[in-house]
């Protein structure tokens, strides 16, 4: 089974900033939720786990499953948010809120990174990946998690980009034999 979580919590989440690449730590609250995470996969033994090279990520990992240190792939990474990056979303520009509106339709304003982009470099992870068997745990954010369920589910057209995906929200999808399933959110 491949299991794909969100970083818990950090303070710049709590402050509702546009976070990507830059490197915070999970706060308390974020520890608590990869804690909580880890005791609902209670009793899965995983093979692998691979992590975002963001501090956030990594420390999710580690907390959900301690017993094995996380390989780093730089694929998982957050999205790219450029000159918008620590960006209050109560106050948005123009040309973010344009690009909000309408994810599928609308190109991110120059100097950010593309979804079409964030979706190539999950695709060719999980192409990396997809002959592995057993538990496989992947932490990573919520943009570069959006990546990764639009390329398992084929004629999505976007849908998940304007998925809200809470820190800590757990996927799953069936894997094996060199097939990877649709994901299904883990509640």
């Amino acid at each position: 089974m491949l299991y794909i979580i969100r970083h818990g919590q950090t303070e710049w989440n709590q402050r509702c900033l546009l976070q990507g690449r830059s490197d915070s730590p999970l706060d308390e609250r974020g520890i608590a939720q990869a804690r909580a995470a880890s005791e609902k996969l209670t009793g899965i033994r995983f093979d692998a786990v691979y992590s975002s090279p963001l501090q956030r990520a990594v420390q999710t990992a580690r907390l959900v499953v301690p017993s094995l240190e996380p390989v780093i792939d730089d694929r998982l990474i957050e999205m790219d948010y450029g000159p918008y990056e620590g960006t209050d979303l109560s106050r948005l520009p123009p040309e973010i809120l344009h690009f909000f509106s309408d994810f599928r339709h609308n190109p991110a304003p120059d100097g950010m990174e593309q979804l079409s982009a964030v979706v190539a470099r999950a695709g060719a992870f999980l192409e990396d990946i997809r002959a592995l068997e057993g538990n496989i745990l992947l932490s990573v954010h919520a943009i570069s998690m959006k990546g990764l369920l639009e390329y398992l589910t084929p004629g999505s057209d976007g849908a998940y980009w304007s998925k809200n995906i809470g820190n800590c929200a757990l996927f799953t999808a069936e894997n094996g034999g060199g097939r990877i399933g649709i994901p299904k959110e883990l509640l």
